[in-house]
């Protein structure tokens, strides 16, 4: 299976994102992420980059994530995830880079 991997960022947080065609599964440090996070902001805010991208369930994600507190690590994740999908296609990137995201 081939990943396309990217690194998100924010404060001292750190995300290891590797997004792969799908069925929309989330992971994160071997979790789903509604298990991982139960605050729900935190969950809206992982699947925000799918949603402006118009793939929701299109995308599988596995993540990596250390540092921070969960705030941070829930945007380094975010960031993550915008980073792969912009590397997988460049359509992408406006919407993304509007919302602050890239």
């Amino acid at each position: 299976m081939e990943y396309t991997i990217a690194t998100g960022r924010r404060k001292t947080a750190i995300a290891r994102v590797y997004l792969s065609g799908g069925s929309g599964n989330i992971t994160i440090n071997g979790k789903h992420y509604e298990e991982y996070f139960t605050h729900l902001p935190y969950q809206v805010m992982i699947a925000e980059s799918f949603r402006l991208s118009e793939v929701e369930g299109q995308y599988d994600v596995k993540v990596n994530v250390i540092g921070g507190g969960l705030s941070s690590q829930a945007e380094a994740i975010r960031h993550g995830i915008a980073q792969a999908l912009v590397k997988e296609s460049e359509d992408f990137k406006k919407p993304l880079k509007d919302a602050g995201f890239v």
